[in-house]
């Protein structure tokens, strides 16, 4: 029985290459959501981010991505989009509908099989295998991730795939995270380290993005795009409550907002609630990937 609820209408499926220690997440969904984004780190990699800023044509977004293999991994969208495609979703364009897919990615190639990348068969497996009870920890994107490698090497730990979810008054508000950071993890609600780094090396074995910490706040709250990127933006105070240090020069932090807008909710209040969701997402995702 899994410990969180997502929206209905919204479901995430992963693929996972557990021999190259890689893999991608997927959040779908198909009727369209209010997208909105914010991008904190120093080093992102990222796939149709410049669309969902206010001001741009396009509102509704049907799809996430999230992976691993770097910018390597992007290459899943084509096979999301085929899917999508293939059950009649995306944006129509005179007689045409084309499927409106962002996404974001890890850095895991030294963590694995560096010729070991999700490609578009990968985004197609998981959009297919998308469900409202998928698995979290060391699976899809979360399967390379490490966490805690801004220290000594003996801290690394494995970073994974977490989901939380809480409720804003009426609204339900999700996150779905993907943690290979930088910095360690910290359990904001039962205030312990789930990966320490103790001591913070600037120099050392770090590569600049290298790391990163991404994802989804989903709700099925109405919110503007405006609303919605302002949510994303508010989200990534839980992932500086959860990831310390968070946002440096070596980590792409990137965090997506999709409203389904089936409920109306205080918009205050879904803005707290993603904050809290992404903070106990991390922790969540970390300490599956450690079992």
């Amino acid at each position: 029985m899994t410990a969180f609820e997502l929206p209905e209408g919204i479901t995430v499926g992963h693929w996972t290459d557990a021999k190259g220690r890689t893999g991608c997440t997927v959040v779908l969904a198909p009727a369209g959501a209010v997208g909105g984004v914010d991008v904190r780190g120093a080093a992102p990699a990222t796939l149709g981010t410049d669309a969902l800023h206010p001001g741009m044509l396009i509102r509704d977004v049907h799809a996430v991505l999230l992976t691993g293999g770097s910018a390597f991994g992007l290459a899943a969208a084509d096979g999301m989009m085929r899917y999508l495609e293939e059950h009649g979703i995306g944006f129509m364009i005179g007689p045409v509908r084309v499927p409106i897919v962002v996404g974001a990615v890890i850095f895991d190639l030294l963590n694995g099989d560096p010729r070991a990348r999700p490609d578009a068969a990968a985004g197609y497996a998981a959009a297919k295998a998308a469900s409202r009870e998928p698995e979290v920890g060391a699976v899809g994107a979360g399967n390379g991730a490490t966490v805690a490698k801004g220290g000594s090497m003996t801290e690394i730990r494995p970073g994974g795939v977490g989901i939380a979810s809480a409720h804003a008054d009426r609204a339900i508000v999700a996150a779905i995270m993907v943690a290979n950071s930088v910095g360690g993890i910290w359990d904001d609600e039962q205030h312990e380290w789930v990966a320490p780094l103790t001591r913070w090396d600037r120099a050392s074995h770090l590569f600049p993005g290298a790391n990163t910490t991404i994802g989804c706040v989903v709700t099925d709250a109405k919110l503007t795009k405006e609303q919605s990127n302002r949510v994303a933006m508010v989200a990534h105070d839980g992932l500086a409550r959860a990831v310390r240090p968070a946002h440096t020069l070596y980590d792409g932090d990137t965090i997506f907002c999709l409203a389904t807008g089936r409920v109306d909710a205080p918009y205050e209040a879904v803005e707290a609630v993603a904050a809290d969701v992404v903070a106990r997402a991390i922790a969540i995702g970390v300490r599956a990937a450690q079992r």
